[in-house]
């Protein structure tokens, strides 16, 4: 079976900041993806026409990042059946609180998945997540990197009792 591709999708590309940690992850993890610039508000039609035909392109899941008004991955949601994680971006007059408000509130049965501001990482996993439901491979990557988790904070542990017992 082939891997299902991510769509990351930014509704400026002054919005590259806030998800490139969406990229770096799917590339640590070798999960393809593409990465485009489609604003809900200036290119409505080129957005609705992305969501629309995703699926047929191999698309698993998509990320949609946006700032202030924050309309993309709601606009995304309600032109395709594939999920949707919406990464509100930071910035603006609220410093990302109204992107987060925007991005969060969907009306019932459009939903958008959404991780915290500025949470590309943490998009990327649950795109992940998602895609493992089908796919063997990304879901042992993500079980190592839940161990490589476990590993790194015993290993901080020990280290903090080792200071402790210093004192």
């Amino acid at each position: 079976m082939e891997t299902k591709k991510v769509a990351i999708i930014m509704g400026s590309d002054s919005d590259w900041p806030c998800v490139k940690g969406a990229a770096a992850q799917l590339k640590a993890w070798d999960i393809p993806f593409e990465v485009h610039v489609m604003s809900a508000h200036r290119t409505p039609a080129a957005a609705a026409a992305f969501a629309q035909s995703a699926a047929d392109k191999g698309f698993g899941v998509i990320i949609a990042a946006a700032g202030m008004a924050a309309h993309l991955a709601g606009a995304i949601a309600a032109n395709t059946v594939l999920p949707v994680i919406g990464i509100p971006c930071k910035g603006g007059a609220m410093d990302g609180l109204d992107a987060l408000l925007a991005t969060v509130q969907m009306p019932s049965g459009i939903p958008v998945a959404t991780v915290a501001l500025n949470g590309a990482k943490n998009a990327a996993v649950l795109a992940a997540q998602m895609l493992a439901i089908h796919d063997g491979r990304i879901a042992g990557l993500l079980k190592q990197a839940r161990a490589d988790m476990e590993k790194d904070i015993a290993a901080k542990d020990e280290k903090l009792q080792a200071e402790l017992a210093a004192l």
